[in-house]
């Protein structure tokens, strides 16, 4: 029986990197569907729990995707309202990638070191990477902060993730490379989450920091979002610290994602969001 992936995109046109991971994954068929809300995707999610006998149901999933993560979340649990015991498939979110994003640079930070107990500072840490790296972070026992450019964005960022995981994570406006170079002063880790060909901090902000022990960019597009380190940076020591590059840990970003879309096809009770696939991620590292 061939393994479908139903593709629920929040986008008008659906992700055409997820479809390829998707394929990679092992789907057989992947069904794209863009510009989905709650309010539409009734007799999608009807088709797919309703088509198979109980025994076959794990051969069809859905992933929800798309650029926006509250939009992509609020897809991802009205999905699941219009399932009931015996009439489910599994299901994974990752919009914007950032679920496999952010599990695979934490996961590989704590495969380096013991995070517990240490200061973090997440860069731009407001859009979908960054909110789940501090989540992550804090997961893992660290002390986190997150910068913004503006307060109330930074605010807003740890409002939600406190509502949605239970983590207090500290807001810190961050208008330039200046401040936030007096952001990481004294913290131990730093996970740059900044937009594409962004760069947040130059090499003098952090080379000469003795307190500095990891950093971690997400960033593979020039110029990248720490200065002076390399985005092929595999856990490569620098200035006394261990570094890590949007390639660098890219390679296992995409390896997550693909055993995760395995993973949908192992029962149709799965339900793959941030808590699920960083404990894969940790597993995999």
């Amino acid at each position: 029986m061939k393994k479908l992936l139903f593709q629920f995109d929040t986008d008008p046109r659906p992700s055409a990197f997820d479809t390829i991971v998707a394929y990679d994954g092992g789907a057989d068929h992947v069904i794209g569907h863009g510009g989905l809300t709650p309010d539409t995707i009734a007799p999608l999610v009807e088709g797919t729990i309703f088509t198979r006998a109980p025994k076959d149901k794990k051969n069809t999933a859905i992933f929800v995707g798309g650029s926006d993560m509250l939009a992509g979340q609020q897809l991802f649990s009205a999905v699941q309202k219009h399932f009931f015991p015996g009439f489910q498939v599994s299901i994974m979110l990752d919009s914007n990638g950032s679920n496999t994003t952010a599990a695979a640079g934490v996961a590989k930070l704590a495969s380096t070191s013991e995070l517990s107990g240490k200061k973090a500072v997440v860069l731009a840490g407001t859009g979908p990477v960054g909110q789940r790296v501090a989540v992550m972070l804090a997961q893992e026992g660290c002390e986190v902060s997150l910068t913004s450019r503006e307060m109330i964005r930074a605010e807003h960022a740890c409002l939600t993730m406190r509502e949605r995981f239970g983590v207090e994570l500290t807001p810190i406006e961050a208008v330039d490379q200046d401040a936030r170079g007096r952001a990481i002063e004294n913290a131990q880790i730093v996970f740059a989450a900044g937009a594409a060909g962004v760069e947040l901090l130059k090499a003098e902000h952090w080379q000469n920091n003795d307190r500095l022990e990891l950093l971690a960019d997400a960033n593979a597009t020039p110029p990248i979002g720490i200065g002076g380190i390399d985005m092929m940076d595999k856990g490569n020591e620098r200035h006394g610290k261990i570094v890590w590059g949007a390639i660098g840990f890219g390679a296992f970003k995409l390896a997550l994602h693909r055993a995760c879309i395995a993973k949908l096809f192992e029962t149709n009770t799965q339900v793959l969001d941030a808590e699920q696939i960083f404990a894969f991620a940790k597993e995999m590292a």
